[in-house]
Parts: structure tokens; C-alpha cells; sequence
């Protein structure tokens, strides 16, 4: 990808514009949501929630006081009505959309939820922003299983086709069609910035979905069991939360200065070097954690998940100045230190608020 004009222009999350900024998230009772929210919070945002219950107990919503000092709504974003209510009430100016189905073997189990949830859900976040008018940048935030993946070792780009194999897939790439179409057929011409990113598998503390193999593992740990792996030699391109969640933030940024040249699909993935087998995961997240901490591979049979998918992040790199700065040793470090410190009855909303501060102190 070439640089245009406008290119690094947003080089750090700018706490100045932050500042008082009318925000709207949806999802922000889940995991990314979370700590999104928390860090819109450190930045002093102005912050309307939007979402159902936490999907999890525990969560880190709940945890780390996610629900202090924002508007939390509970709602469906299948709800359109209810949707819109809260959009007009609020009049957000910019909008991160997060919520979702977001585990691939619950879309195998209920593909009707995940469809209605991803793909009507995501119609129905900017259709009641098009009746609006008032929101100003909107990321939509899918998933680097958009892509048609054929497992290649070459890094997809954005312009690359759109697929999925399974219900969750399918659902994330129709997520990107619904997008597109809205931009053009709406939102570009009224001045609304609306971006999509794509990012994948992410670890971080807080974390307690099924099917995900840091919670799985945790979970496991504490219990001084061995944690049942199902893929031991998939590939997976790993980094901690925080990293896409910069990202996103950088791109409002650079909607909300330059809505023509950044009003399209970012990638948001770790470096080359960060792409791990799962068992080389798994090994040393044994070892951070010490006594009690095991695995074995799972004997049973399980549905079709991608081994190999990795993200070509060129562009984000050179338009928006954004790459992981948490290599995947630390971000695991910085996980396992969140659990442990759970575990011991911290203060889990200081102690985030602290990872999300050494995390943006680190040029």
C-alpha cells in the first residue's frame, strides 16, 4: 500500500482530543469492550455503553469496574428501536461497534443468533446512526476471519477477498458487506467517516469466555488440572488486547481529521515474528504461571477451525505510525499478571487502569 495524503499525520493517541468526547460502545460489557471502555475512561472520555449483560461471570466488566463514570444501557443491538432511543438521547460523536457473537464454535452450535447478532446487529448500529446524523466517525470492528482463508503463508491485505468457512466467519465477512454498503450508499455522503478493523486472536487479562484457550487455560490452572488442548500445532498470530484496541483509537482519530483518506478496512494484527504454534503458547503460559499449571492434547473430535491465518499490517503501519508494541513474551507476561493478581483479591480496576497506562507510555 502506498502513503496518501494524510498519512501519519496521527502518530499517538491524542489524550487532548479524547478529552470530553461524546463516545458511544457498543458491546462494552464484553471482553475487548471492556477494556476499551476502561481506556476511553483514563482519557476522559464521555462514554455511553451499549450492550447486554457481561456474557461471563466472572467478567472483566465487572471485575474492573468497567460501569463507573459512563452511561451503561442494557440492550440488544437486535433492538432497533431501543437502539435508536439511546442514540438520540446521547447523540454520540463517535461510535465503536463491538458487540457480537464472537466465539467460532458457538456460531457452529447456533448459527441463527450468530447471523442475526453480527449481520443485523451491525444493520442495525448504522442504520439508527444514519437516522441520527450525529456521529461523526463510526469503527466497526470484525474480525481476521473475514478473509476467504486458504491457509497460505502469505499475510492477507485489505483488499483481499472476503469468505469464511463457518457461521462465525460468514457472519464477520457479511459484517464488512453490510459496512461497505452502508458507506457508499449513505454515510460518505453525509459526512460520517465509517471504517471497519480487523483484528485477531487477542489475549489479555479478564478474559472468562468458553473456547478460548487463555481463559481455558486459567481456568484449568486454578484448578490444578491439565487443560485440554484441541489444536496443539494450529498457528495463530498472538498479541494482548491493547494492541488493535490502539489501533482503533488511532483510526477514530484519523476519521475524525481525514474521513476521505481512511474511511475503508484496516488490519490490526501482530508482527511476523509473533505468529506461534498453539503448543508454543501454551508451554510457556505453564511456565509464567508456575505450580499447578499442565496440559495434554483433547482426544475428541471437534468442528473445523482455521490453522493458519495471519494479517498483513503494512498499512496501518505506514498510515497510521500503529504497530503491536507488546511482543507476544510480554503480552502473555501481562495476562498471566492480571489472573494472578485477580486470584490474590486486587483492586482489578486500578490494576488494569495501570497495565492501559505502561501500555501508553511506551513509545
Amino acid at each position: 500500500m502506498g502513503n496518501r495524503p494524510g498519512a501519519m499525520e496521527t502518530v499517538a493517541i491524542d489524550a487532548a482530543f479524547w478529552h470530553s468526547r461524546k463516545v458511544l460502545v457498543t458491546g462494552h460489557t464484553g471482553f475487548k469492550g471492556s477494556w476499551l471502555t476502561l481506556w476511553l475512561q483514563q482519557l476522559g472520555a464521555q462514554v455511553v455503553g451499549y450492550a447486554l449483560e457481561p456474557p461471563t461471570r466472572p467478567s472483566l466488566f465487572e471485575t474492573a469496574r468497567v460501569k463507573e463514570s459512563i452511561v451503561s444501557v442494557t440492550g440488544d443491538v437486535r433492538d432497533l428501536d431501543r437502539l435508536s432511543a439511546v442514540v438520540v438521547e446521547h447523540r454520540p460523536e463517535i461510535v465503536f461497534h463491538l458487540a457480537a457473537q464472537a466465539i467460532v464454535r458457538e456460531g457452529y452450535s447456533d448459527p441463527v443468533s450468530t447471523f442475526s447478532v453480527n449481520v443485523l446487529g451491525t444493520v442495525h448500529v448504522l442504520e439508527a446512526l444514519r437516522r441520527a446524523g450525529c456521529a461523526r466517525v463510526i469503527v466497526n470492528v470484525t474480525s481476521d476471519k473475514c478473509y476467504e482463508n486458504r491457509e497460505r503463508i502469505r499475510p492477507y491485505r485489505e483488499d483481499e477477498p472476503l469468505g469464511g468457512f463457518d457461521p462465525y466467519s460468514s457472519s464477520k465477512a457479511c459484517s464488512e458487506l453490510v459496512t461497505s454498503a452502508y458507506r457508499s450508499s449513505y454515510l460518505a455522503s453525509s459526512g460520517t467517516a465509517l471504517a471497519s478493523a480487523r483484528a485477531g486472536n487477542v489475549i489479555g487479562g479478564g478474559d472468562w469466555a468458553k473456547d478460548r484457550l487463555l481463559p481455558d487455560l486459567v481456568r484449568a490452572f486454578m484448578q490444578s488440572e491439565p487443560a485440554m488442548i484441541r489444536y496443539p500445532e494450529a498457528l495463530r498470530p498472538w498479541q494482548h488486547v491493547l494492541d488493535p484496541l490502539c489501533g482503533y483509537l488511532l483510526l477514530a482519530q484519523a476519521l475524525w481529521h481525514d474521513s476521505q483518506n481512511f474511511a475503508e478496512a484496516w488490519n490490526f494484527g501482530p508482527d511476523e515474528s509473533d505468529g506461534h504454534q498453539v503448543a508454543w503458547l501454551v508451554e510457556r503460559a505453564v511456565a509464567e504461571w508456575g505450580a499447578g499449571a499442565a496440559w495434554q492434547r483433547g482426544a475428541t473430535a471437534h468442528p473445523h477451525e482455521a490453522n493458519l491465518l495471519r494479517l498483513d499490517t503494512s498499512k496501518a503501519r505506514m498510515r497510521l505510525n500503529w504497530r503491536a508494541r507488546w511482543h507476544v513474551e510480554k503480552a502473555l507476561y501481562h495476562t498471566i499478571a492480571w489472573y494472578k493478581a485477580w486470584a490474590a483479591g486486587d483492586d482489578m480496576r486500578a490494576f488494569s487502569l495501570r497495565q492501559i497506562a505502561e501500555y501508553a507510555e511506551r513509545r
